[in-house]
């Protein structure tokens, strides 16, 4: 189901609204398919985010040391709420706006470096560095520590059954990280996201360690792994379908509405973090008993013909394309206007430098990341 989600989608959407099904690690879970309930799971407090409210024997998503899982995806108010508006300043629309030079130079470097070779696998090349460099230099993160990211986070979202150590190690080796980073920028603070928060922490006692330390680590792993696979899935997504690139080479105006478009179609995560059943809650016409895990499936909802004409069209003309890909209600992607702008300055200069973009046909079958948490490609090779 990971190469293509979509079909196995589509086929229990149609059979139900609410299934009971195993989760990704062997427990079982409701897995709610259709716009209209995904949609009130994501908004209704009644599902919370907090692990506390799980029964035993539920899926409970990643187990993480306490320094890195006191963040805002195990959180519900009034903490999420303390937390969010502390963070929420760095991604102010004026902050974001004021990044978009800075990106758009960054764009040109990183394609200036694969102009010369005619061919790149444009994940590991461009895609991945861009909002790499981005949410580093926001937070803070020396040039020098940004190689073992993606490795992290891989052997995070995508684990190796047969190497569980990595997953484990990945984990250690991002907690000695953040912590030496932090104690760095306590003896010598920035003018950074990072030194921020700690003066945050230090002076004005409004975080806790551990919040701090899992406050860092969120923005950092979900700051650009999101936006690593939104890019790569738009990038592929118009080379599939040679009408709508043309489309938008024609009229680059409508880069804005195109992202949205890309988002919805194919979006990063096909589920939306585990919520649990405060109490008995009815959803979609089906009861999920308390202490129990719901996830709500965001690539099901955004592509159900109940809310999208024809959802299984790319159409970057679509109108009222009000998608779930980044989430709803209070835990709203607080990154998506900075995820946005990093999509749209990349797919902008990538198709203006490389008119004749298209798919490396001699690389090999293009293969998905193995994991149902983020819908991303291992590579993408192309030609220009």
């Amino acid at each position: 189901m990971t190469a293509d989600p979509h079909a196995g989608f589509a086929a229990l959407r149609e059979s139900g609204p609410v299934h009971r099904v195993t989760g990704p690690d062997g427990l079982p879970v409701w897995l709610v398919t259709r716009y209209a309930d995904v949609r009130q799971v994501l908004a209704d407090p009644a599902f919370a985010l907090d692990k506390r409210h799980a029964a035993p024997g539920n899926y409970r998503g990643f187990a993480l040391p306490p320094a890195l899982d006191a963040n805002l995806l195990n959180m519900d108010p009034p903490d999420h709420t303390r937390i969010r508006r502390l963070v929420a300043r760095a991604f102010t629309p004026r902050r974001i706006a004021d990044l978009r030079g800075p990106i758009e130079r960054l764009a040109d470097s990183l394609l200036d470096a694969i102009a010369p070779l005619g061919r790149a696998d444009l994940i590991t090349a461009y895609a991945a560095p861009l909002p790499i460099t981005v949410i580093c230099d926001l937070l803070g993160v020396p040039a020098d520590a940004r190689h073992d990211f993606r490795a992290w986070t891989d052997a995070l979202i995508a684990p190796d059954p047969e190497r569980p150590q990595d997953a484990r190690a990945a984990v250690g080796a991002m907690l000695a990280f953040f912590t030496q980073l932090i104690t760095r920028k306590r003896e010598q603070p920035g003018d950074d996201l990072l030194s921020a928060l700690i003066a945050v922490r230090d002076e004005q006692d409004r975080l806790g360690e551990d919040e701090l330390t899992s406050l860092a680590f969120l923005i950092l792993f979900a700051g650009y792994e999101n936006t690593v696979h939104l890019i790569g899935n738009a990038v592929l997504a118009l080379l599939d379908h040679p009408e709508q690139l043309a489309t938008l080479r024609a009229d680059p105006s409508l880069i804005a509405g195109a992202v949205e478009e890309f988002a919805r179609f194919d979006g990063p995560a096909p589920l939306a973090i585990r919520r649990f059943a405060r109490e008995d809650v009815t959803v979609g016409g089906v009861t999920v008993p308390a202490g129990e895990t719901v996830l709500a499936a965001l690539a099901s909802a955004n592509r159900d013909p109940r809310q999208f004409a024809e959802p299984d069209r790319l159409d970057l003309r679509r109108a009222d394309n009000q998608h779930l890909a980044l989430g709803h209600g209070i835990h709203y992607c607080l990154g998506a206007p900075l995820a946005r702008m990093e999509t749209e300055i990349a797919l902008s200069a990538l198709l203006r430098r490389f008119p004749a973009l298209a798919l490396d046909q001699e690389a090999g079958t293009l293969r998905h990341r193995p994991s149902l948490r983020a819908r991303g490609l291992l590579a993408l090779p192309v030609r220009y």
